[in-house]
């Protein structure tokens, strides 16, 4: 981060202050108000104008592509709960530390945790893999709850105050090891698995060198990363899923391993296990499709053409 604020030229600074001062009164305006409140109060205001931004546009070629049978009634319900679900989660963010407490018990029903456990004592490392849905931010939180030595995956924020301020909020509900997408980034997850620690990823957006792979009946470039890197560690490719239940209290599941193809022809197994990452994440879209992140260009940019 240093590094980044040196290069940066003194507009670019002054910008990034700007808008961590403006990032320090959401944070501090959520919370005082307290979880629950924060929640329901960022639902409801982001249901009211998430759908007057440009997003919204993206988020409805998306549902009409995944939901062709959809009738227009039914695509805007669920584009509501999209924003407020999203609200939701920026209500939550200032207050991630309590899942680290014991208020991790009340709030969050985990399902599987005793695979995380078992995979610990046995010095076992794992490729776990989730998506962008609920409030996702539970998931790495549930794998802290455990202990199992993980590096946790991110993209960093473009401003670089913003993303200090992101990661003391994923300190500060467990998270021990964050690791930044990126070159240097995949060099500490390839030491990590040979130390026998685990690694999280997420594995639900585009990638546009990635390889093409079937999503709700489209082909859509997915991130062969995760596949690759249990393929070559010999390791399980585990999916957790986060589902909101009520408010701020959420689900965490801990499902099976995704069975990695055993095709002689390695890119060939490598485009069929993404294909079977994929048909999970469709599968939990299709539980609840309002709780997913749907304002992601999933598809090639002709689609979101005119």
């Amino acid at each position: 981060m240093i590094e980044a604020q040196r290069r940066a030229s003194l507009l670019t600074r002054i910008g990034w202050r700007v808008e961590a001062a403006a990032w320090d009164a959401y944070a501090a305006w959520y919370k005082i108000k307290g979880i629950d409140r924060a929640s329901d109060a960022a639902g409801d205001l982001l249901r009211r104008i998430g759908p007057l931004t440009p997003t919204q546009r993206i988020a409805r070629i998306n549902m009409q592509r995944c939901f062709p049978e959809a009738a227009e009634p039914e695509i805007d319900r669920l584009l509501g709960g999209m924003w407020e679900n999203f609200g939701r989660l920026a209500g939550e963010m200032p207050h991630l530390g309590v899942f680290a407490g014991p208020e991790f018990e009340e709030r969050v029903e985990f399902i599987g945790r005793e695979r995380l456990e078992a995979a610990r004592d046995a010095g076992q490392p794992l490729v776990l893999i989730g998506m962008h849905n609920a409030n996702w931010e539970i998931a790495a939180a549930a794998i802290s709850q455990t202990g199992l030595p993980c590096h946790i995956t991110y993209r960093p924020a473009n401003n670089v105050l913003i993303d200090k301020r992101i990661s003391n909020m994923r300190v500060d509900y467990g998270v021990k090891t964050l690791t930044a997408k990126g070159g240097e980034g995949a060099k500490q997850i390839m030491q990590a698995l040979k130390a026998g620690e685990s690694v999280a990823l997420m594995n639900d957006q585009k990638m546009n060198d990635g390889v093409a792979a079937p999503f709700f009946g489209h082909p859509a470039m997915t991130a062969p990363g995760p596949t690759r890197l249990a393929m070559r560690h010999n390791c399980p490719l585990v999916p957790m899923s986060v589902r909101r239940t009520e408010g701020a209290r959420f689900r965490v599941e801990v499902l099976d391993p995704i069975e990695i193809s055993q095709n002689p022809d390695r890119n060939a197994a490598i485009v069929e296990t993404v294909t079977r990452i994929n048909q999970w994440v469709e599968s939990e879209i299709r539980k609840a499709p309002e709780q997913w992140f749907w304002v992601h260009r999933r598809w090639a940019k002709d689609v979101y053409r005119a």
